[in-house]
């Protein structure tokens, strides 16, 4: 089997190649050129992934890929994925977030309608929730246009898979996280700031909502997920998250606590990291996935936190301090 990965330098894209390259797959990743290479999050793979210039904002780069690669299986991964950012650059995060989709779709359909698809959606998706938790069958109210992007992907996803007969599905996922999350993300955020702290380097944290929620999982199980969605007979949308909500105070509360601190001791509230339009509360319903994919979360909450904080601790003593 081949597989192509789009966002294959990311978090989610490591975690996927590692578990592809595990299955016996002849991994391609598209990467975006760049005057500095940024690929650390699979340097421990180079030897064994080969990687591919080509960009979700040039049409004929992907249909040069796919048609170089032959893959049986595309997982596109790769976006603008920062909610924040979107405001700041709302047609950038369109023209990749959402337009890029239709590029992908378009190439594959071009040059091998049979090749399998899988689109990144997210739980941003429902936004101002209609129902909680959500579920496949939720409408969606995206508050950010991240979110409104990442529904017109979505969509795109499922006009082409009714229009044009393509296996390509959708898998709408919670927040996942990991050692490899970027600095940028709030569960990062605080176990970088949590590990500066333990070892004397940072002495506050500034933060924004405390009170919002979200179902959190690690990532490494979640990819797991997107590939089960290409191995069914039938192409379907799948919602995947851990049916559990835990608040930022939580998160908090569990990263400190690992280096044995307070945290209230610590963290300042910052008004100008409140979010225009703020999503308070997303938990899964993920009872399709269980029963069809046979998908479970096997890394908890706690878990995935406290590991993250002994990660950065690690990192932070062999690489020195560094700003955030």
């Amino acid at each position: 089997m081949i597989a192509l990965i789009t966002g294959l330098t990311g978090q989610d894209g490591s975690y996927l190649a590692e578990l592809l390259l595990e299955k016996g797959y002849d991994v391609h990743g598209v990467v975006r050129r760049s005057s500095v290479e940024k690929y650390d999050r699979v340097a421990h793979l180079r030897d064994r992934i080969t990687l591919h210039q080509a960009d979700l904002l040039d049409q004929l780069s992907l249909i040069r890929v796919l048609e170089r690669v032959e893959p049986k299986e595309v997982y596109n991964l790769a976006a603008q994925s920062f909610v924040p950012t979107s405001w700041e650059q709302p047609l950038l995060t369109g023209e990749f977030t959402a337009l890029g989709v239709t590029r992908v779709l378009e190439a594959i359909r071009s040059v091998d309608p049979s090749i399998r698809f899988y689109q990144a959606s997210s739980s941003e998706m429902f936004g101002m929730v209609r129902q909680t938790p959500q579920n496949e069958e939720t409408p969606f109210y995206p508050r950010s246009p991240y979110g409104v992007a990442k529904v017109y992907g979505h969509f795109i996803t499922v006009n082409y898979r009714e229009s044009y007969d393509l296996f390509a599905v959708s898998g709408i996922l919670f927040n996942h996280e990991s050692p490899r999350r970027g600095l940028e993300f709030v569960t990062r955020k605080v176990t970088w700031h949590a590990a500066q702290i333990h070892l004397g380097m940072a002495s506050e944290l500034p933060m924004g909502n405390l009170t919002a929620r979200r179902d959190w999982g690690f990532a490494g199980d979640y990819v797991d997920a997107m590939w089960r969605m290409l191995q069914t007979d039938t192409p379907q949308d799948y919602v995947i998250g851990t049916g559990q909500t835990h608040s930022v105070e939580n998160l908090l509360q569990i990263a400190f606590d690992e280096i044995g601190k307070n945290w209230q001791d610590y963290v300042r509230q910052d008004p100008a990291l409140l979010r225009p339009a703020e999503v308070d509360l997303l938990c899964a319903d993920p009872s399709k996935a269980r029963e069809e994919l046979d998908w479970e979360p096997r890394v908890t909450f706690d878990e995935m936190i406290r590991d993250m904080v002994r990660a950065d601790i690690t990192r932070l003593q062999s690489e020195g301090p560094s700003t955030y």
